[in-house]
């Protein structure tokens, strides 16, 4: 009932044609849909927005293509985003109480809660009615937008993965600094044994960096952040698929919570070990995200368990001191050579997405806002800046000018700030890198040529050893990995109320305790810490919820396949 009473308020309103001067966030929910002169219309607006990450490069569009975007389209954002390491979570928890929402939303995981505080305006009629240039690239993947199979609406439009992605370059991994390969000869790292073996080795030879001690690996555990520097690793190691705080079945599709696969201790025993011989930063666990970044920026970190987004900023500031020895490598470590790496394996079209709330007056206007987003012109400016300034056409051919590139790659903050390349991503769905245009050019900048062109000369250098061309070259290729069925489960919505988010926060409590307190105990302690751990999640009962969110995956392959699933 939720979506069909949500559609025909969009109609009813549609028909009534009322008038009226835009959006605010006034947390008045009528839907006017009507009230839009249009996509056509260029005339000023403002919408408010709220994304769920930080930003800190956000300019208030005074930026190159925020300048570009208001020109073409009439609208500016009156943008908020997340600070720290937040996601969301409390902001988006304090607007469903409070009824006060923005126009627009990058709600990330917390989707469900402004869906069941019937805050997201069903945006299927608005797509079919005003926005081709999102169905073109949705295309066959229509269903992949549906909520549910009991709510086929669609609230959200996935945003923060391009359709028809391809894998030129990998980004994640562990990560070691180009320094420490060159002098021990660029050993061979496959397992977390080679890499413990390189950063002892290192570590023995240079206690120091800089005259500061030198820190054979740290992690990021503030918040959030816990899972893509720690406990993530621990599936992602063990042929894992990376489905956040599950590990699936590929054939029978039964969810676990993946910390309870044996052979996932033995990562965390790893971990135990490196701390226990100081190996592993004694502050991992009680940092804050500024002092783990400082401490990367300041080059004394030779390892990272990692993601280049996760740390970039880091690592943007050795290269704008033009310490590219100090930044870092990345390869596809497993707990041993059984194990495959899955960074490149595909799910499909999914994740999270841009939303129209019902505080918005002016959906129509929204969604044909997006819709010129999402278009070939929108695309290239959001990717690639403005032609004659941050690229030049030359026979036909997109290119970025050498000036324009390395400030690009070396003060990519500053960059980032002043042109607004890269800055809107989130805010409409696009086409994923390797997908070209009807130009022949590519829709991104992320290529095989252009990704070459932004290596510094040291990372080539790395890269010849290993007898590679990219990073992705050290990895599976995603041929050696089917896609998954079930998309990324981290999008999939759970209920939001009742036993399963009560079990849910339990489990996470007692997560985000135990494992520093394994990692962090003596090492006759471990086994005792772990055992704990695992009955501490069968007795607030995992079971039941693994039970439910089984059956959501199940339902999600169904929707996504159209296969019937028992």
């Amino acid at each position: 009932m939720r979506s069909l009473n949500k559609k025909f308020g969009v109609l009813l309103l549609a028909s009534m044609l009322l008038v009226t001067a835009g959006c605010g966030n006034s947390g008045d929910k009528a839907v006017n849909p009507g009230n839009s002169t249009g996509g056509d219309d260029n005339s000023p607006i403002s919408f408010t927005f709220f994304g769920a990450d930080a930003n800190p490069s956000w300019n208030n569009m005074k930026d190159d293509v925020g300048k570009e975007i208001t020109a073409k389209t009439g609208v500016t954002l009156e943008a908020e985003f997340d600070v720290g390491s937040g996601g969301g979570q409390d902001k988006i928890s304090l607007m469903a109480a409070s009824g006060d929402y923005p126009d627009l939303i990058y709600a990330k995981g917390e989707l469900g809660k402004l869906v069941d505080a019937d805050a997201i305006i069903d945006l299927t009629d608005l797509i079919e009615e005003h926005a081709p240039n999102i169905k073109k690239i949705m295309s066959e993947n229509m269903n992949r937008l549906k909520y549910s199979n009991e709510d086929q609406a669609i609230y959200a439009i996935p945003t923060n993965i391009g359709v028809g992605q391809q894998y030129f370059d990998a980004t994640n991994g562990f990560q070691v600094q180009h320094r420490v390969l060159k002098e021990l000869g660029y050993p061979e790292i496959r397992t977390i044994d080679d890499f413990e073996k390189v950063l002892r080795e290192y570590t023995e030879k240079h206690p120091t960096t800089d005259g500061q001690p030198t820190i054979p690996l740290t992690l990021n555990a503030d918040g959030w952040k816990m899972l893509i520097t720690v406990t993530n690793q621990a599936n992602n190691t063990t042929g894992g698929m990376n489905d956040g705080e599950y590990h699936v079945d590929p054939e029978t599709y039964e969810a676990m919570l993946h910390y309870k696969r044996p052979v996932e201790r033995e990562y965390f025993r790893w971990l135990n070990k490196l701390y226990n011989d100081g190996l592993l930063d004694k502050d991992s666990f009680v940092q804050k995200e500024d002092q783990y970044k400082a401490k990367i920026a300041s080059g004394r970190v030779l390892g990272l368990t990692s993601v280049d987004w996760e740390y970039g900023e880091a690592e943007n500031a050795l290269k704008a001191a033009g310490k590219y020895e100090y930044t870092y490598a990345h390869f596809p470590v497993t707990l041993s050579e059984e194990y495959k790496d899955h960074a490149m394996q595909s799910f499909g079209v999914d994740g999270y997405g841009i939303s129209i709330t019902t505080a918005c007056k002016d959906p129509v206007r929204a969604i044909k806002f997006l819709d010129w987003l999402a278009s070939d012109e929108g695309q290239v400016l959001r990717n690639w800046g403005i032609e004659g300034k941050q690229y030049n056409v030359e026979n036909g051919t997109r290119v970025i000018p050498d000036d324009v590139l390395n400030k690009k790659v070396n003060d990519a903050s500053t960059f980032t700030k002043e042109t607004g390349v890269d800055l809107y991503t989130t805010l409409a769905p696009r086409y994923g890198d390797g997908v070209k245009d009807a130009t022949g050019n590519y829709y991104t900048t992320n290529f095989p040529e252009q990704i070459i062109a932004k290596y510094s000369d040291v990372e080539k250098e790395t890269l010849a050893a290993y007898k590679a061309t990219t990073w992705k070259d050290l990895f599976p290729s995603e041929d050696e990995l089917p896609v998954k069925e079930w998309g990324a489960l981290y999008n999939m919505q759970v209920p939001t109320d009742g036993d399963y988010q009560v079990i849910y926060q339990k489990t996470q409590d007692i997560i985000q305790k135990r494992i520093p307190e394994a990692i962090l105990a003596k090492a006759d302690k471990f086994d005792q810490v772990y055992d704990d751990f695992l009955a501490e999640l069968d007795k607030v009962g995992a079971e039941k919820m693994e039970k439910e969110y089984t059956e959501l995956v199940k339902a999600r392959v169904s929707l996504f396949t159209g296969k019937e699933i028992k």
